[in-house]
């Protein structure tokens, strides 16, 4: 990823809902979800959601297919992984992580739902 696709990236996640909608659909996996589907699970309105989408797939983060009279979107994984590798292709100039260098390595995380 070059750094005009990080700030194009960067500028589609400042958003609240945009964030929101790229969240849920990483948590969703490769299958994606309906458009319908993420207007519902974040209360955002059809019209609202779609320009939101858009921009997340301009930026290159989410991918649309048309299954049936749905429209499917899913994370982009590669564009993700890249923007994350991009951010960090630097970390400690070089130094591999812990034990030598344990504060640049992201710390430990657990999966918990959200209710």
């Amino acid at each position: 990823m070059d750094t005009r696709q990080a700030l194009a990236a960067l500028a589609a996640l400042a958003q609240e809902s945009r964030l929101a909608a790229f969240r849920l659909l990483v948590q969703a996996g490769p299958d994606g979800l309906a458009a319908s589907r993420i207007a519902e699970q974040l209360d955002i309105a059809p019209s609202s959601l779609s320009f939101h989408l858009k921009e997340l797939a301009h930026a290159g983060l989410i991918a649309a297919r048309q299954d049936g009279r749905f429209v499917i979107y899913s994370a982009s994984f590669g564009a993700m992984n890249g923007l994350l590798a991009f951010l960090t292709e630097n970390c400690c100039g070089g130094v591999p992580c812990a034990p030598a260098a344990p504060d640049c390595c992201p710390p430990a995380t657990t999966t918990t739902k959200e209710a």
